[in-house]
């Protein structure tokens, strides 16, 4: 890719660097996010006339490339309500009618999707852990349910704490299958089902605007029914015109640490207490031509480990990240002998961080300033 456009993106009120903005070109493909300190890095095989900023809230912008250099202000979208914008009806009626709609915006034909996914794992205030990969996603059509989608792994790197305290011997959930198995439009086993949405109750919020499109904000929680696992609170953004999920906020209810942790770990030795602290996904969907299909995901999990005969506990936080950069053509399922499966754990396929130009051409998230440092840390100590 011979072009590319770099810059910061900043809220145009307070001057903060804005994190997960959406970045992508028009007309093309190529998209990515900005990181904690809100830049971003942009690369293109065509010249970049203009770039497009997005963000829950803020008006979209779209702005010309210049010199490749960008220093980017987004503003708060005011919120302009008509008549038409105004609803007063039950908010389960209205997840139900967006249920209903997802034949006619979600695509029924298979994509293939390239992405950059990173996970990180915090331990205390110190990062342990650090891999990225670009990968591919297999996906079917939204009609055939998630049991064929598929992940690969293109290219991926690591860096690992070599302290024998920083081990950690347990496999939360995680890997770029993470963002396919929680593709809740598509995979209606988690949230969007008529029993599932039985369990819960609905309230309508502030509508709000994400890009230049007006949203219907829906609030939903537990609605005190007992059942056999942990349930989710969260929130709900459906487009106003086409009734379509642009973005869905949910978080796993932990006040029951048992159900929760059965939710969270896939394995972990016996002898260690693990107490889940937070689980929780953010999944934004970009509509284009009346056809939506999911861009970003954004896992964050916490918990404490307790070793039995260990007087205090430590904390973690492993966070999780894939961006869709582009679309393949043509979308040619992914072999079995190449699959990332849910149970794989990234580090044991990667290779260590050493080649500074290992993503060439590849659009990633960039590194934050901290992981940078994290990074440095974890190299300096090997």
């Amino acid at each position: 890719m011979g072009f590319a456009v770099h810059g910061t993106v900043v809220d145009g009120l307070n001057g903060r660097p804005m994190e997960s903005v959406h970045v992508s070109l028009p007309g093309r493909h190529y998209a990515t996010v900005t990181n904690a300190d809100g830049a971003f890095s942009l690369k293109s095989d065509a010249p970049i006339p203009e770039v497009v900023f997005s963000y829950v809230g803020y008006r979209t912008l779209r702005q010309p490339s210049g010199d490749g250099s960008l220093h980017v202000r987004l503003y708060p979208e005011a919120l302009r309500l008509d008549e038409a914008s105004i609803i007063t009806g039950d908010p389960e009626e209205l997840v139900r009618e967006a249920v209903r709609r997802i034949p006619d915006h979600y695509s029924v034909r298979p994509e293939l999707l390239e992405c950059f996914y990173r996970e990180t794992l915090r331990k205390r205030n110190r990062y342990t852990y650090v891999s990225e990969a670009v990968a591919r996603l297999y996906k079917t059509g939204y009609d055939e349910g998630v049991a064929r989608d598929r992940a690969a792994l293109e290219k991926s790197r690591v860096l690992l704490s070599q302290r024998r305290t920083d081990t950690l011997s347990v496999k939360v959930q995680g890997g770029p299958t993470q963002a396919l198995t929680f593709d809740v439009v598509k995979n209606h086993d988690i949230l969007l089902n008529e029993e599932e949405m039985l369990l819960y109750r609905f309230e309508m919020g502030t509508p709000t605007y994400i890009g230049d499109r007006l949203q219907f904000v829906v609030h939903f929680h537990p609605g005190g029914r007992t059942v056999d696992w942990a349930l989710y609170h969260g929130t709900l953004y459906i487009d106003r015109e086409y009734l379509t999920f642009t973005r869905i906020e949910m978080s796993l209810d932990v006040s029951d640490v048992g159900k929760a942790a059965r939710m969270m770990v896939v394995r972990k030795p016996l002898s260690l207490r693990l107490t889940p602290k937070e689980m929780s996904f953010d999944l934004n969907y970009r509509l284009k031509d009346g056809q939506s299909r999911l861009e970003y995901f954004r896992s964050t999990i916490r918990f404490n480990c307790d070793w039995k005969k260990r007087l205090f506990a430590t904390s973690y936080a492993a966070v999780n990240e894939l961006v869709i950069t582009d679309v393949r053509e043509p979308a040619v399922p992914i072999p079995r002998g190449e699959m990332f499966r849910s149970v794989d754990i990234l580090s044991e396929k990667a290779a260590e961080f050493q080649d500074s130009d290992f993503w060439k051409d590849y659009n990633i998230i960039e590194p934050s300033e901290s992981l940078e440092h994290a990074i440095g840390r974890l190299r300096r100590g090997r």
